[in-house]
């Protein structure tokens, strides 16, 4: 069931979550549930990363090599796997950003200021 404030998170577009993975790697290894929690929690509780997304998600990344896995104990001693941001992950993570940031300033441009709606 979903709540009221989950139906009002905003939902990723295609292509986000890659690059959100990797900008949260960047802070150290971290296991698919810490990525999910790190993401919710530094977009202020707007993005909710669903499983069904994620692991896929980190399967691509993985098979790109811009990250690494390997199995570890999480902080509440259960087994799991740690994701590395990789060399070839940190580049791609500039590119990506540099993409994200150059697609949000011409939507910006093309919707205005805020408060111009109307």
């Amino acid at each position: 069931m979903t709540t009221r404030e989950e139906k009002d998170r905003l939902a990723l577009l295609q292509g986000t979550l890659d690059l959100l993975i990797l900008r949260t790697l960047v802070f150290g290894p971290q296991h698919g549930q810490g990525i999910a929690l790190a993401i919710q929690q530094t977009s202020g509780d707007e993005l909710l990363v669903e499983h069904g997304a994620l692991y896929p998600a980190l399967q691509r990344l993985e098979a790109q090599q811009w990250i690494s896995a390997a199995w570890g104990t999480s902080t509440n001693n259960r087994k799991a796997r740690f994701y590395t941001l990789t060399k070839a992950g940190r580049k791609q993570l500039v590119r990506e950003t540099t993409r994200w940031r150059r697609l949000a300033a011409a939507i910006g441009r093309i919707i205005g200021p805020e408060g111009s709606e109307g």
